[in-house]
């Protein structure tokens, strides 16, 4: 699903509302700038009955280049993990 597809169907699902698609788009943009902000704040985000996002840090290593077979070191970095709560899994 596209961003764009995302809008389209908060927007569809709420006809009651008085809110124009740009808006609509705004919402949606604004959950995820909030979402974002406190999984690097605070380390995870929790939405009960859909999962918690966290994150995970990487320790350095090395590794190979594909291409040549040379050894490479890869630095340490983080990322997010996400883990599904068990409402989400029962749906899937």
């Amino acid at each position: 699903m596209t961003k764009a597809e995302l809008i389209e169907r908060i927007h569809g699902n709420m006809k009651n509302a008085d809110l124009t698609k740009k808006l609509t788009g705004e919402l949606v943009d604004a959950v995820f700038t909030n979402l974002s902000w406190a999984i690097k704040k605070e380390k995870r985000f929790s939405y009960p009955g859909f999962g918690t996002f966290t994150v995970r840090n990487r320790k350095a290593r090395k590794g190979r280049n594909p291409q040549t077979g040379e050894l490479i070191k890869i630095k340490a970095s983080k990322s997010v993990g996400f883990r599904a709560a068990k409402a989400l899994k029962d749906v899937l």
